[in-house]
């Protein structure tokens, strides 16, 4: 039961029983209960060791050509160029999302934007090759 006169006891007592050990390391505000110990931090750490690992295999078998966003977006602007009727017939502007969305997670795997040194998406080669077919885009559908 998590009535509301149970949580303050709750904290006196693991407040008590730090100032009993002598555990000088708690932050007042700070939960007990997120802290993880070395074992899980190792654990988890192998883990995501593992996933990036099998990540950087996963296009290895992949043509050059068909797994890097700004060359399949090239492929796009030129068929949008040439046949600019069976490119808007086949409603390309939804597909795309759809399309790139394997390829910008697998890229985003080891993004977090909780690090001190993350990278800004903006910043991302998968974000500018988009942004750069949106702006020949709408230049083009100016012309």
């Amino acid at each position: 039961d998590n009535s509301p006169e149970l949580i303050p006891k709750c904290r006196t007592c693991r407040r008590q029983a730090r100032e009993q050990s002598g555990e000088a390391a708690h932050h007042e505000g700070l939960s007990s209960d997120d802290e993880l110990t070395p074992t899980e931090v190792d654990e988890f750490q192998k883990s995501k060791d593992n996933v990036l690992e099998d990540s950087r295999k996963i296009f290895e078998d992949v043509h050059a050509d068909f797994c890097d966003i700004r060359k399949i977006l090239l492929k796009f602007q030129e068929w949008k160029e040439k046949f600019p009727d069976s490119y808007c017939d086949a409603y390309i502007s939804f597909c795309l999302p759809k399309l790139l969305n394997p390829l910008i997670r697998v890229q985003l795997i080891s993004w977090n934007p909780l690090e001190q040194n993350f990278t800004e998406l903006e910043e991302m080669p998968w974000f500018r090759a988009v942004e750069e077919f949106s702006d020949a885009e709408n230049v083009s559908e100016s012309k």
